[in-house]
């Protein structure tokens, strides 16, 4: 009988994209896979266009900061357990695997109930409040990063198993050639990527537009907006879209340097690509998460950071200082070679195989 396990996660590409590549491993073996989440959230359109099963249940929230909606959401999360006790109890997972995102706690509760084995995977150096919350039911705690143990009490860190971020399979073939034809890019110049995020960044849109002329004089620019923050630009030496749904590991592999943000999936994507990155993270976030992976990735060796106030002329010599210098560029490659060696997606598929063989043996 096919073995079936449940994915569930979202709020963000961050919290589909690496389950997506253990999903890739698993199917090789023939699983069964189903993803639960929130029909509102970017993972339902990224998972209809997998052909995996797809199934909602209502979602809610528990803000740091004081919010009528947290009374609100309570109700929301109760709904979301009930709904999720009975599908689980009709789907009969073998497993439920969660990826992060405050939806999928409803469903590791009731998994925990119904006594169905659970893995949560975090992929940010500071874990998630949803990641914290589901460590106490789960059965096995997947990190990323050794550094993250420290958020972990002792009872927990007995489950606690340091795996890597999976990457899927496609960023580490990546075609330069293909991606340079695919984006019409001048082959006589080097080539700077610009992405925010699945949301865009205002803040990185700004310094890109203040440089352009400067910028597309010497290299050549894709840029990716955002959806909110798309305009059309016809300019020479520029690519512009809101978003790259498709084609992105040859994309990577035709750059030269990435400016991003600093969130974990896309900073372990650039590395499975052996990209160098210039990083800007978000300082906001509710626990610092994008400021402690951007320091993770300099530390590696992969990445250089700017923070805080960042002028046009800040942003513009950090680049030149990285682009302009070959040696600088070949050091940060073979640092992201090194971190990206480990196959993190093969490495969480065989625990689950594992975990299941065992749980047939009795």
């Amino acid at each position: 009988m096919r073995k079936k396990v449940l994915f569930t996660g979202g709020g963000t590409g961050g919290h589909v994209y690496p389950a997506l590549a253990v999903i890739e491993k698993l199917k090789e073996q023939d699983f069964k896979i189903f993803w639960l989440g929130s029909s509102t959230g970017m993972e339902k359109r990224i998972i209809d266009q997998t052909g995996i099963s797809f199934y909602s249940i209502p979602s809610g929230k528990l803000r740091r900061y004081f919010s009528f909606q947290n009374f609100t959401d309570i109700f929301k999360i109760i709904a979301g357990f009930f709904a999720s006790l009975i599908l689980l109890m009709k789907l009969r997972p073998d497993l439920v695997f969660s990826k992060g995102g405050f939806v999928t706690v409803p469903p590791v509760a009731a998994a925990s109930i119904l006594r169905i084995p659970v893995f949560t995977h975090d992929s940010d150096i500071v874990p998630g409040l949803a990641t914290r919350i589901n460590s106490v039911a789960a059965d096995k705690v997947l990190l990323s990063s050794e550094v993250s143990k420290k958020y972990f009490s002792r009872r927990i860190g007995a489950k606690v198993f340091v795996t890597g971020n999976p990457v899927r399979s496609d960023f580490f073939k990546g075609d330069a050639e293909r991606g340079k034809s695919l984006f019409n890019i001048n082959r006589n110049k080097p080539v700077l990527l610009v992405m925010g995020g699945s949301s865009g960044a205002e803040q990185i849109n700004k310094l890109l537009l203040d440089n352009l002329d400067k910028l597309t004089e010497k290299y050549y620019v894709i840029h990716q907006t955002g959806e909110k923050n798309f305009r059309e630009i016809t300019k020479e030496n520029y690519y512009g879209a809101a978003y790259f749904h498709k084609d992105v590991a040859h994309l990577l592999a035709a750059s030269d340097l990435v400016v991003s943000r600093a969130g974990a999936s896309a900073l372990w994507e650039f590395a499975a690509a052996a990209l160098p990155s210039l990083l800007i993270p978000l300082e906001s976030g509710s626990r610092g998460e994008q400021v402690k992976n951007a320091e993770l990735f300099r530390d590696f060796g992969c990445s250089k950071i700017l923070r805080k106030e960042i002028s046009s002329e800040t942003f513009m010599d950090s680049i030149e200082n990285i682009m302009d210098n070959k040696d600088t560029l070949n050091n940060m490659k073979q640092a992201a070679q090194k971190i990206s060696s480990n196959d993190s997606a093969a490495i969480i598929s065989k625990m689950i195989i594992e975990v299941l063989n065992e749980s047939c043996n009795y």
